[in-house]
């Protein structure tokens, strides 16, 4: 039997990720079928406390289990930038492309281009709140590469791998990325306490 759990997200293409990396023990239920249709809040500092925010938010007006997640790419030689405003780098709305123009416009003559992808995972679930973190190291290309993945997909070099996540199989990235390693540890959270 499929476990309702509530995703704090609009993003289609998190959600299908989400999905794949889940399996087919959940059905993962959208903002818009519970009828939250409104912005949700992200105006933490960092990372864990964004994904905190949002669940908290979700929660409130649902009442129900939940998950959400906030990701960053944190770039070495810019101080861990653009972080915690990933989604916003560039301007205020979610312009991936302009994020990724502006990036590379200030990585121009760095030689370090050493990055990470972090995701926290924050979960509510019987009224107790959990977080569960990925990361993956990588370099951030020269210029964009790949047609894959939406954000900084098409710029972020996975360590051991000559590919961009753009450039990836969807179902190897979802094996090997940040949101995988933290989902997965939510999902063997979860499993766990199917069998208690």
């Amino acid at each position: 039997m499929q476990r309702e759990i509530l995703f704090a997200t609009n993003n289609a293409h998190k959600l299908e990720e989400v999905k794949a990396i889940l399996g087919d023990g959940y059905r993962l239920v959208t903002l818009r079928e519970r009828g939250i249709t409104e912005e949700i809040p992200e105006e933490q500092p960092t990372i864990e406390g964004n994904a905190l925010q949002k669940v908290r938010y979700v929660h409130a007006r649902s009442g129900a289990d939940c998950f959400a997640d906030d990701t960053g790419l944190e770039v070495a030689a810019l101080g861990g930038a653009p972080g915690v405003h990933s989604a916003r780098y560039a301007t205020e709305g979610h312009d991936f492309e302009a994020n990724v123009r502006l990036l590379l416009h200030n990585l121009e003559g760095v030689s370090d281009r050493r990055a990470r992808f972090r995701t926290v995972v924050a979960l509510i679930l019987d009224g107790q709140e959990y977080t569960f973190e990925g990361i993956v190291n990588g370099t951030i290309a020269e210029s964009p590469r790949g047609g894959e993945g939406f954000g900084y997909d098409p710029v972020f070099i996975p360590d051991g791998y000559a590919e961009t996540f753009a450039q990836m199989p969807a179902g190897l990235k979802n094996a090997i990325s940040h949101r995988a390693i933290a989902v997965r540890r939510f999902a063997e959270f979860m499993q766990e306490r199917r069998e208690v």
